[in-house]
């Protein structure tokens, strides 16, 4: 971002608090709606809530960015899987919007085995008059009924109503990393470490594998699929990323097993730089595609690249997220930070990526000016219109006053989630159970 924005005033709604956190409180997915109207946050506690965009009042102007709980709902229980003698836990991998249709919002969510197609639904008005039930619901004696009633719609306080419409379930061996829905507005793809499943939205009880990486023996397996995202416009064109860094562009018009990629894109390591974690550091833990289906995001462990898709062999650009780290590998490993999966997400323009760190850091990159600036999510800054001010991280050597030393980092506070409106510099950002919405200062 620009410096001369970087300490524009922000309005900032902190959502989502609870002083006693437990484990199920913990946010693990954020996902706008596709016009950013409304926001969904899945947890660890299978919890769905889903937050409203105030409506601007000629009054207050500047409460249009404020958000409100609309509807908050239990999407998944967990589970047993009696034959395999595993716990399924209840915790929300990840939550899609579809584009919406009528009056109606739908949304899918997944956690580690099944998907479902939740309706978020308002009602305002209730039936009443009916000829064969009492006003309390008993149905009446068919000879005590002398004439006929025109039942009437009578209004009534304001319901929102969560219903299951369809769970997809017993497709995946393994755990569900991510769903995303097709621009045919027909279709979704569910995909686990070794698979990528097509599904219909109308057919819950068969899906369509469309890439399998298992090998024959199990001990031959040398790489993981992290993530899969359909493209924007091209409803037969998806991408998936692997674990050894790779990402394969696939197009469904060529087989019905896309076992074959049509692009490949990869960056040759520098074998200068080989360490016993390279392999960890370069596995990619989130693709998107850019909002005009031109470019592809990556993130990994240190950096965020983006891929032209006209260019296989190498990144467009590559944006260093936390470098500093570089040297407190070893430490990261022995904590299991380091296989910790980062998201990332394009602006409404494509022309600023963001994505998270560790301390409630989160960084944001301008592709056009190529400037870039860490933010913090804290409770600290977290009273409404406060100013969020950059943050610096200093590795040795003299440390200035408004900056961080690299080991007073708090690697238990990381911001892996985060979401950014389509169309407004609105952003959301998951610190583990509190939810910040950030916006830019408007007047």
């Amino acid at each position: 971002m620009e410096e001369e924005s970087d300490t524009r005033k922000i309005n900032n709604s902190f959502l989502r608090d609870h002083n006693y956190a437990t484990e199920a409180d913990i946010i693990s997915t954020v996902e706008f709606n596709s016009t950013g109207e409304l926001l969904a946050t899945g947890d660890k506690g299978g919890r769905v809530v889903v937050f409203q965009r105030e409506q601007e009042s000629k009054t207050q102007p500047h409460r249009r960015g404020e958000y409100n709980v609309y509807s908050t709902f239990q999407s998944h229980e967990p589970e047993f899987d009696y034959l395999k003698s595993l716990e399924i836990e209840e915790k929300i991998n990840k939550i899609k919007w579809l584009p919406q249709q009528n009056a109606a919002y739908f949304l899918l969510s997944t956690n580690d085995k099944t998907v479902k197609l939740w309706k978020i639904s308002e009602r305002d008005k209730r039936p009443e008059g009916y000829n064969l039930k009492d006003e309390d619901g008993r149905f009446r004696d068919p000879s005590t009924i002398t004439s006929l009633r025109v039942p009437v719609l009578q209004p009534m306080d304001l319901m929102v109503e969560a219903t299951a419409r369809r769970v997809f379930s017993n497709a995946h061996t393994y755990h569900i990393n991510s769903i995303s829905v097709n621009s045919d507005l027909q279709t979704f793809i569910s995909t686990d470490d070794l698979r990528v499943n097509l599904w219909n939205l109308e057919i819950t009880d068969r899906s369509f594998n469309i890439v399998d990486i298992k090998p024959a023996n199990m001990e031959e397996l040398t790489e993981v699929i992290t993530s899969a995202e359909f493209h924007p416009q091209q409803c037969h064109t998806f991408a998936y990323s692997s674990s050894k860094g790779s990402i394969r562009l696939c197009d469904m018009r060529q087989a019905a097993l896309c076992d074959k990629h049509c692009k490949y894109f990869e960056e040759p390591e520098d074998p200068s730089t080989r360490s016993f974690f390279s392999e960890i550091i370069s596995s990619i833990s989130d693709v998107k595609f850019s909002h005009n289906g031109r470019y592809l995001m990556t993130r990994d462990y240190l950096t965020v690249k983006v891929w032209d898709l006209q260019m296989e062999n190498k990144p467009l650009e590559t944006y260093q997220v936390h470098d500093y780290l570089r040297g407190k590998l070893c430490s990261l490993y022995e904590n299991d930070c380091i296989f910790d999966k980062f998201e990332c997400v394009w602006n409404g323009s494509d022309s600023v990526i963001m994505t998270g760190s560790y301390n409630n850091f989160f960084r944001m990159f301008d592709r056009n000016t190529k400037r870039d600036v860490t933010l913090e999510a804290s409770r600290e800054n977290s009273k409404p219109r406060a100013i969020l001010k950059p943050r610096k991280v200093c590795v040795g050597g003299k440390r200035r006053k408004d900056e961080i030393s690299v080991d007073s980092l708090d690697f238990s506070k990381k911001i892996l989630h985060t979401t950014w409106h389509p169309q407004e510099n609105i952003i959301a950002v998951a610190a583990t159970n509190n939810l910040y919405i950030f916006q830019d200062k408007v007047n």
